[in-house]
C-alpha cells in the first residue's frame, strides 16, 4: 500500500509593472524581471502562516537567490516536518522527525524545478538550460494571462502564467508524483524593494481538503550562505528501542492475503492487529484511537493504489509495543485502514516506514518471523543473501532492475498482496498489453482509494538489482488515478513476490538483502483461477467483481452474489484469506462446490477452475 504522498510546497516571486501585452517568451520574462527588482545574489528567508490539513502554524522558507537551493520547515499543533535541496540531494523530514535523502522517483525533478523557480533562472540568457515556449494568452479569473511552458533539462516540465497587465506570476502547474498540482500567487506587496506574493495557495487536485494556503508575514534579505546550509541535517535518529538495550528481537507474524500481521500494544492497551507495510506510515484506526483515549487533530488527504482518496487526522502516541520492540513518542495518522470485509479480520493499525527507518528489519516469509536489529549492532554478511541497493522515493525503497530487457524502477511494498503491478504509464509507454497473448482484466487489490484493477499476465522473468526472479503473475495496471498511475516509477513489488525470499531491509545504508527460500512457496507465480474478487460481507463472501470469460462467469456467478459455503463447509470471515488462496492454488480443472445466495434463494454452484493467465 502506498497511502499518503504530500506535494512539496514551492514558492516563486513576481512583481507589479505596467506595460504593453507581451507576445513573445523574451518579452514576458523581460517584463517580469524588470518589475520584480530582485537581487541577483544573497539569501532570502520568507516566514508564512500556513493552513493545511486542517491545521494552522508557521512555515519558513529559506533559499539561495543564485542557485535556488532551499530548506523549508513547518509546524502546527506539534506536527513538524521539513524538506530541502542543496543543489545535489533532495531530502525530507517526515512527521516522525526522521531525515531521509530523496533520490528516487520524481523527487530530484521536483526539487530541481523548485530551485529553478526560486532562482528565477528563466531570466538568464540561456533560460537556465530550459526550453521555454509561449502557449498563448489565457483568461484566468477574468484577467488576461501569458502562458509559458517550461521544459527543464533536469526537472519537471511545468506551465506558468503571468498577468498580461501587471506581469506578476499568478500560477504554475506541474505533475508531482501522480498529483496535478497548481500553485496560485496573489496579493503582491513590496518587501525590501521587491514585490512578493503575500498569498500562495497550493492545490493537489483532490478537492478542498487538499488546499494549502500560505500568507506571508515577513521577508528578510541577507548575504549568501554556503550551500551546505540547505543540506539534510545530520541528527541522531530516536524514536525506537529494543527492551533492555538488547541488540536484537523477533516476533512471529500471521501471513494473510499476502499481508504481514503482528500483535501490538498501544500505550499499554491491546493487543491490536497491525499490518506491517514498507509502503505505509504509522496508521491508527478510529476504533483504536477511541479505545486508547488518543486525540486526533487536523484532516490530511490520503491516497493509495485505488483511484479515490480519503481524509485522515494526525495523532500522537507514547508507545507502540511489538514484542520487545518499542516505537516511542511519535505522531501517526488516524484513519481507516481496511474495512474488515476486505481482509476478513479487523485491522487496527499499521507500522511501516517509521519502524523500518529506525531498526534493521528482516522478514522471514518461510518461518513467519519478523526480526529487528539495532543499526549500530547490524553486520552485513553473505549469509543475508544478495545485496540490492536502493534509494528512497518518499517513504518507499526504490530499486533499479529490469524486465524483458528494459531498465525498470521498482517500489518495494510489502503492503501489496500482488507479485508486481506495473504502472499504467509504463504499460502504455512500452505497449505491454500487445506483448502478451493471454491475460485477464481483474481486481487485484483493495486499499486506500478503493479497488485496484489490472490486466494480469504471466511474466517470464525480471531482475531486482541483479537478482533474477522467474514465473511471475504480473499486473498491467489500467489505473487512471492513484499511486499506480505515477509515471515516476515503473512497477510495485509486493509480498506476493517477496515471499520467495528472506528479506532484510537496512534503511540506514539503503540496502535490501534477498536470500532465496528453498523450496519456494507453492503458490508463487499463481493467480486466482476463479475469476472472482470476494470480500467478507453480508454473512458470507460477497462477489464484488467477476472477470470476463473466467470460471466464475462460466458458472453464472454475478456481482452481489454471496458465497455461504465452500466444499460443504460454511464460510467464516476470518477464513477469507484461505478461500482466496484456495481459488489461487488449486489446480486448473478442479471443481469447487459452492453454496451461493442470491436475493432470498440459495443454490448449489459447481465452480470449475481455469487458468486466466
Amino acid at each position: 500500500m502506498r497511502p499518503f504522498a504530500a506535494a512539496v510546497l514551492t514558492f516563486s516571486l513576481a512583481a507589479s509593472a505596467h506595460a504593453e501585452p507581451a507576445t513573445t517568451v523574451d518579452a514576458v520574462l523581460a517584463a517580469n524581471r524588470a518589475a520584480v527588482k530582485m537581487p541577483t545574489a544573497g539569501a532570502v528567508e520568507l516566514r508564512y502562516t500556513n493552513t493545511a490539513s486542517g491545521l494552522t502554524g508557521p512555515l519558513t522558507l529559506r533559499y539561495d537567490v543564485a542557485t535556488g537551493a532551499y530548506a523549508e520547515e513547518q509546524e502546527a499543533q506539534g506536527i513538524r516536518s521539513s524538506d530541502g535541496f542543496d543543489g545535489k540531494t533532495p531530502w525530507q523530514q517526515d512527521i516522525s522527525l526522521a531525515y531521509t535523502p530523496q533520490l528516487g522517483g520524481d523527487r530530484p525533478l521536483t526539487a530541481a524545478s523548485a530551485a529553478y523557480r526560486n532562482a528565477n533562472l528563466w531570466w538568464r540568457a540561456d533560460r537556465g538550460g530550459a526550453k521555454i515556449t509561449l502557449a498563448g494568452r489565457d483568461t484566468i479569473d477574468a484577467r488576461a494571462q501569458d502562458h509559458l511552458v517550461v521544459t527543464l533539462k533536469q526537472g519537471h516540465r511545468f506551465d506558468a502564467w503571468f498577468d498580461a497587465e501587471t506581469h506578476f506570476l499568478t500560477r504554475i502547474a506541474e505533475m508531482r508524483q501522480f498529483f496535478h498540482v497548481t500553485e496560485n500567487y496573489s496579493d503582491y506587496r513590496p518587501e525590501s524593494g521587491a514585490m512578493l506574493a503575500h498569498k500562495v495557495v497550493t492545490d493537489q487536485g483532490l478537492g478542498p481538503e487538499s488546499l494549502s494556503t500560505s500568507l506571508l508575514q515577513s521577508a528578510t534579505f541577507g548575504a549568501s550562505r554556503p550551500l551546505g546550509a540547505y543540506a539534510m541535517p545530520k541528527v541522531a535518529l530516536t524514536g525506537a528501542e529494543i527492551v533492555g538495550g538488547a541488540s536484537h528481537a523477533s516476533v512471529p507474524f500471521r501471513f494473510l492475503n499476502n499481508h504481514i500481521y503482528v500483535e501490538a500494544m498501544v500505550n499499554g492497551k491491546g493487543p491490536y492487529t497491525f499490518i506491517v507495510d514498507t509502503g505505509g506510515h504509522t496508521l491508527l484506526s478510529p476504533k483504536l484511537v477511541r479505545e486508547v483515549g488518543l486525540q486526533a487533530v487536523g484532516a490530511a488527504v490520503t491516497s493509495g493504489a485505488g483511484e479515490g482518496h480519503e481524509t485522515t487526522g494526525f495523532v500522537h502516541f507514547d508507545e507502540i509495543a511489538i514484542g520487545h520492540v518499542r516505537l516511542k513518542d511519535q505522531t501517526g495518522f488516524a484513519t481507516n485502514i481496511y474495512d474488515p470485509s476486505i481482509e476478513g479480520i479487523a485491522v487496527d493499525g499499521m507500522v511501516g516506514f517509521e519502524l523500518f527507518r529506525r531498526l534493521v528489519t528482516t522478514i522471514d516469509y518461510g518461518g513467519k518471523t519478523l526480526s529487528f536489529t539495532r543499526p549500530a549492532d547490524f553486520r552485513a554478511s553473505p549469509a543475508l543473501g544478495s545485496a540490492v541497493p536502493f534509494v528512497f522515493y518518499d517513504h518507499l525503497p526504490f530499486v533499479s532492475g529490469s524486465v524483458m530487457g528494459m531498465p525498470a524502477r521498482f517500489d518495494i511494498d510489502t503492503g501489496s498482496r500482488s507479485e508486481i503491478d506495473f504502472t499504467s504509464p509504463f504499460v502504455k509507454a512500452n505497449d505491454l498489453r500487445a506483448k502478451f497473448a493471454k491475460g485477464t482484466s481483474a481486481v487485484t487489490g483493495w486499499g486506500v482509494g478503493g479497488p485496484a484493477r489490472s490486466y494480469v499476465v504471466r511474466l517470464p522473468a525480471l531482475k531486482l538489482g541483479e537478482v533474477p526472479v522467474s514465473n511471475i503473475a504480473a499486473g498491467l495496471s489500467e489505473a487512471k488515478g492513484g499511486s499506480i498511475s505515477d509515471p515516476a516509477y515503473d512497477g510495485n513489488i509486493g509480498s506476493g513476490l517477496l515471499k520467495r525470499f528472506v528479506v532484510t531491509f537496512d534503511y540506514a545504508n539503503q540496502i535490501m538483502y534477498l536470500k532465496r527460500i528453498v523450496p519456494e512457496p507453492e503458490d508463487v507465480g499463481t493467480f486466482d483461477r476463479s475469476g472472482l474478487w470476494i470480500n467478507a460481507k453480508n454473512g458470507g463472501y460477497e462477489v464484488t467483481d467477476v472477470a470476463k470469460d473466467s470460471a466464475g462467469a462460466a458458472a453464472g456467478l454475478a456481482v452481489g452474489d454471496v458465497i455461504v459455503a465452500i466444499d460443504g463447509t460454511p464460510v467464516a470471515a476470518e477464513q477469507l484469506a484461505d478461500a482466496r488462496r484456495l481459488f489461487r492454488s488449486r489446480p486448473a480443472g478442479s471443481t469447487i462446490a459452492l453454496q451461493v445466495r442470491r436475493g432470498g434463494e440459495t443454490r448449489a454452484v459447481a465452480l470449475t477452475l481455469r487458468d486466466q493467465i
